[in-house]
């Protein structure tokens, strides 16, 4: 089946997390990803639960669909290898450290010199100027910085994090975007120019914060924690229920403000003075959400999600990864894949997204072992005979 990005050609140079899944994003959609890692593998490879096959689950996910190469970029010869790659891709994705490509002949200015056509995506915490540019940054030092950790959690405890690398994956989905953005232009333009595409991650969390900034230039607003309380419109929150779960019920509007109070039997505080409108209910958000929860603290999950659809009133359950695998919708849209990983052993994960109606992506592999297709690569991109292979091998610049 074709696929949208056919005949597109990406050298990953990326470790863990950001531009690693920039890559994944691209190779789900058919673009050919050669990911480059060091000898002793991505150290992704070791971050959580181990497969049976010696590296995380999370890994074959990140690593699927790519080809997968080990070139020592500490020595002359590894440099020299990928510059012969990197002249025969369309983009090169990296996440390293703002100088250390540079310093080993890789960066944009060089690589751009050997492909005018290059667009080059650098990840970083900081981005590639400033003060800040050369401290090193990792996921949750961009959401500290980035705002998000200050506004996360209850206003009585810490900030709390999210419980996933949100800095580095918003980062990736920026990097994504700016290089369909250079993509685009580059394909309507005559002389074919290429890009240096500069994200950082703390500005990758600074760019979903919504009011935070414009409120406090304009009004001088520093906005708090607040819980699971929506902050600007009510109410918004988690509910216990009668079987011990939670959930979520989003009345932020009039119409479903007045609908949920009458399903609760509770009309007369739709009269309420205090909640005729959203300012009101904003104000007095803590006093709706005490009196809501002791309403669904009376009914199971089932019960209340029974109560509260069919009337239109936005709900549903605060879920486990047990829970969202075995739901329904989940199994409608085939969230869910198995692919094979290593020799015979089966990878779930989730699928690709976003969904396309004619060219849709698809996995046609799991993340498999370091320099797996090294030879292959290097045999198609730098000519390299066996003889070199072996030779590269025996001096410790391939695996």
């Amino acid at each position: 089946m074709p696929q949208t990005l056919d005949g597109l050609r990406i050298l990953e140079l990326g470790q863990l997390v950001a531009a690693p899944s920039a890559g994944r994003i691209f190779a789900d959609f058919g673009a050919d990803v050669i990911k480059v890692e060091p000898l002793d593998g991505d150290p992704l490879r070791q971050w959580g639960n181990q497969a049976p096959s010696g590296s995380s689950w999370w890994w074959m996910t990140q690593a699927r669909n790519k080809r997968l190469i080990a070139v020592n970029l500490k020595t002359s010869v590894g440099q020299e290898i990928i510059r012969k790659l990197a002249g025969q891709v369309d983009v090169i994705l990296e996440n390293l450290r703002p100088g250390t490509l540079d310093a080993w002949h890789l960066g944009y200015d060089q690589i751009s010199e050997i492909n005018p056509h290059i667009i080059y995506a650098s990840i970083s915490g900081f981005g590639q100027t400033g003060p800040y540019r050369d401290r090193p940054g990792f996921g949750n030092i961009a959401e500290a910085m980035g705002g998000i950790r200050y506004i996360t959690g209850f206003p009585d405890r810490p900030p709390v994090r999210t419980g996933m690398s949100l800095g580095d994956e918003l980062a990736a989905l920026q990097a994504v975007i700016g290089v369909l953005l250079a993509l685009y232009r580059r394909e309507r333009e005559p002389a074919r120019r290429g890009e240096h595409i500069d994200v950082a991650l703390t500005e990758s969390v600074l760019s979903i914060t919504e009011a935070l900034i414009p409120e406090y230039l304009n009004a001088s607003i520093v906005q708090e924690r607040t819980g699971n309380q929506l902050l600007r419109a009510a109410p918004s929150n988690t509910y216990p229920t009668l079987d011990g779960g939670w959930i979520a019920v989003g009345a932020n509007s009039s119409k479903t403000f007045h609908l949920l109070m009458q399903a609760m039997d509770r009309e007369d505080l739709a009269q309420d003075e205090r909640f005729k409108n959203n300012a009101g209910r904003v104000a007095h958000a803590a006093i709706l959400d005490r009196i809501i929860a002791e309403w669904t603290g009376q009914y199971a999950m089932e019960e209340l999600m029974d109560i509260l659809i069919p009337i239109g009133v936005p709900a549903g359950p605060v879920m486990t990864a047990k829970d969202i695998v075995d739901d329904v919708q989940v199994k409608a849209r085939a969230l869910i894949e198995y692919v094979l990983g290593n020799g015979s052993e089966e990878v779930g994960m989730l699928g690709v997204l976003p969904k396309l109606s004619k060219y849709p992506g698809q996995i046609r592999w799991a993340g498999g072992s370091i320099g797996q297709d090294t030879d292959k690569v290097l045999q198609e991109f730098v000519e390299a005979s066996s003889r070199d292979l072996a030779a590269w091998r025996e001096m410790g610049i391939i695996r």
